[in-house]
């Protein structure tokens, strides 16, 4: 299945891989990650994700200059509103992965963004209504074939943020791929 529609309204590269510790805080805010996700559909002003997300401009219009200043956000236009410059923004990139901090000093940064926890907790209003579709399988495989089974799921993701817009609804689709500590059976022992 293949979408041309074009999301979002401006040009992205297709995934940034974050590795400085401005960048590793500023997702971790709800509020930050929130803002972070919603102008992946299309460019925004302050004043429409303040109306989206229900907070005040000023506030965010401060959590957006942190994102801008991580360089996950950045100004894809500008427009006139009466006689004043207003500032769109969008994403830096469709995909925005968290990669290794670079410097010694950066390690002190702690990363506390848990993507299924937090796709967890906005579906317990769904899964009180027998609304939402999980899957949780887990599988003994060489490590060689995680990456590329997870480039695959990323490419599904992206294909599911293509989808043309409407209804009054919006999903969320997560992904997890892990190492556990769930125990496997012994070998099998051939016989001689």
């Amino acid at each position: 299945m293949s979408f041309n529609s074009r999301i979002p309204d401006y040009d992205l590269g297709e995934q940034k891989v974050v590795t400085n510790a401005a960048a590793h805080e500023a997702p971790a805010n709800p509020l930050r990650s929130r803002l972070i996700e919603l102008v992946l559909e299309r460019a925004a002003a302050v004043t429409e994700m303040a109306a989206a997300v229900g907070r005040p401009k000023k506030t965010v219009a401060h959590h957006v200059q942190v994102i801008v200043a991580a360089r996950l956000l950045r100004v894809v236009w500008t427009r006139r509103v009466r006689a004043i410059e207003e500032r769109c923004y969008g994403r830096v990139a469709r995909t925005i992965s968290i990669g290794a901090l670079t410097t010694s000093s950066d390690k002190r940064a702690v990363l506390p963004i848990n993507g299924l926890s937090e796709a967890a907790a906005e579906a317990e209003h769904a899964h009180a209504n027998d609304e939402r579709r999980c899957l949780l399988v887990r599988a003994r495989v060489p490590a060689e074939y995680v990456r590329e089974f997870w480039l695959e799921v990323q490419a599904l993701a992206r294909q599911f943020g293509q989808i043309p817009r409407g209804g009054g609804r919006v999903y969320g689709f997560a992904a997890g791929l892990y190492p556990t500590e769930v125990p496997t059976l012994a070998p099998v022992a051939e016989e001689a």
